[in-house]
């Protein structure tokens, strides 16, 4: 008669890795109370592939595709690495919804934020971290006029001509949420600039 088999107990790294779901982002810190040698598995884990590894202290659960791991969502990573979830994104697309003309104005994504500012790398990705004592919830096209205008300096030989067709646009926008966003997000130039194609 055979004996019955033990069951085997599941180690460390099992245990924390069944507290990962697909396609998070966690700190290390965070991590840290599942584990009795938070380190040592999350060595183990990056080895298996369960997890990757963004920056110092930060991680993610690739989600899997058929065409292979795919990187972490930005808000999801964002929301990690500030702890917050008060923050708004702008892709190098966002100003490209206005149809402009223009075509990528950021290599990078911004971050508005109240928490940290300057750029940072995870992985191969590259954030630009603002902070900001105001910005919306989501964007809009009345803010992004507003936040193209704030930031023409940044823009190189196409900045003619995207001005030139930001005066055509804001005019059929909603006027009342344009002079809202010049208001509350402009510079002071932009705020004259909105006031005199709208002729306030």
């Amino acid at each position: 008669m055979h004996a019955l088999a033990t069951p085997t107990k599941p180690t460390g790294a099992a245990l924390l890795s069944r507290r990962l779901r697909a396609g998070g982002v966690y700190r290390r810190e965070d991590l840290a109370p599942d584990s009795n040698a938070v380190d040592r598995h999350l060595k183990q884990l990056q080895e298996t592939g369960r997890l990757k590894k963004l920056s110092q202290g930060l991680y993610y659960v690739p989600r899997q595709s058929a065409y292979g791991a795919l990187p972490p969502d930005d808000r999801e990573l964002v929301a990690a690495f500030l702890r917050d979830d008060n923050f708004l994104l702008l892709s190098p697309a966002s100003y490209n919804t206005l149809e402009l003309g223009g075509t990528q104005l950021y290599n990078r994504t911004v971050v508005y934020n109240h928490k940290r500012h300057g750029r940072f790398t995870f992985g191969n990705r590259t954030f630009d971290f603002r902070m900001k004592p105001r910005f919306p919830r989501r964007l809009s096209h009345e803010f992004l006029i507003v936040d193209l205008l704030n930031n023409l300096d940044e823009l190189a030989e196409e900045r003619e001509d995207l001005l030139r067709n930001a005066q055509l646009k804001a005019p059929t926008l909603d006027r009342r949420k344009l002079m809202q966003a010049a208001s509350n997000f402009g510079t002071v130039a932009t705020k004259q600039l909105v006031k005199k194609w709208l002729d306030v």
